[in-house]
């Protein structure tokens, strides 16, 4: 029982940040948005966000606004749609006119809210996020 059981839990543990199949072998870049800590990494105008910092019991909402814009950061463009939930999300990419952008040095960014920047809205509250390299 004992040897079935180690190996399991050994899996478990080393996969709670392995990305989906569609970007495995994309070198992540670490982003910090508001406390939330993602591996984000980008393949074309499709983005997945893997949160990696343990927080008790989030919401999805406010982890998917973070989410899209840790994919926004990396990426240089706007995150149209997320979905996913709390600790994946997967995030539609908006670049415009073009070839995606992707950054030639992959940098993590610090990001607070903006004083006075809130708008609330239907269950949350939406601000302005001023973001800096770290």
């Amino acid at each position: 029982m004992f040897r079935v059981l180690l190996p399991s839990l050994a899996l478990l543990s080393a996969s709670c940040n392995l990305p989906s199949v569609e970007y495995r072998g994309i070198t992540p870049t670490r982003v910090t948005v508001q406390g939330s800590v993602f591996d984000v990494r980008q393949r074309g105008n499709r983005a997945e966000a893997i949160r990696i910092n343990p927080q008790y019991a989030p919401r999805f909402g406010p982890i998917r606004d973070r989410a899209g814009l840790a994919m926004a950061l990396v990426s240089g463009c706007r995150a149209v749609s997320v979905t996913g939930d709390q600790a994946q999300a997967f995030g539609r990419l908006d670049c415009g006119s073009g070839a995606v952008p992707t950054l030639s040095n992959p940098q993590s960014y610090d990001c607070v809210p903006l004083r006075g920047s809130s708008i609330p809205e239907i269950g949350q509250i939406r601000v302005d996020l001023d973001c800096d390299p770290a």
